[in-house]
């Protein structure tokens, strides 16, 4: 029993090291249940029924392929931004129309630290965050 209490703090430690515990679907924690059910049963004496539910939902969690990313477009002339686009990122970072780099990086640095994903916001929107801060330096770049 000691050996299974060991296996299951090993795999917590490592679903929360790797940060997938926080993006864990439902049938990956249906498959993560009935792994350790089996475990329990086949340490307490019923390894037939036991093993193959751990090994089944084992290898189910652990063969699923991560989702896959996003294409990245191809290196070239980016299309112009709308000007709606730029007074959207401004609203966003919380800056004015006459606001240089330095500005733009800072309002970006202290929005950043609150909606990061490592701190309980969503990935969409750092993502927009750091979108509107790329959009607004390369602005602020041109004019000057």
């Amino acid at each position: 029993m000691g050996l299974l209490a060991f296996l299951v703090m090993a795999l917590a430690a490592w679903l929360t090291w790797t940060g997938r515990l926080q993006r864990m679907s439902a049938k990956d924690g249906m498959a993560l249940g009935v792994a350790l059910v089996g475990a329990v049963m086949a340490a307490k004496g019923k390894p037939l029924v036991g093993a193959p539910m751990l090994i089944g939902a084992t290898l189910f969690f652990f063969a699923k392929g991560q989702p896959a990313r996003a294409k990245r477009k191809p290196a070239g002339p980016a299309a112009e931004p709308s000007p709606q686009d730029i007074v959207h990122a401004r609203q966003l970072l919380g800056v004015g129309p006459d606001a240089d780099s330095k500005a733009i990086r800072a309002a970006h640095r202290r929005l950043i630290a609150s909606v990061h994903p490592d701190r309980g916001g969503t990935q969409a929107l750092a993502a927009q965050i750091n979108a509107a801060r790329d959009l607004l330096i390369s602005e602020a770049n041109r004019r000057d």
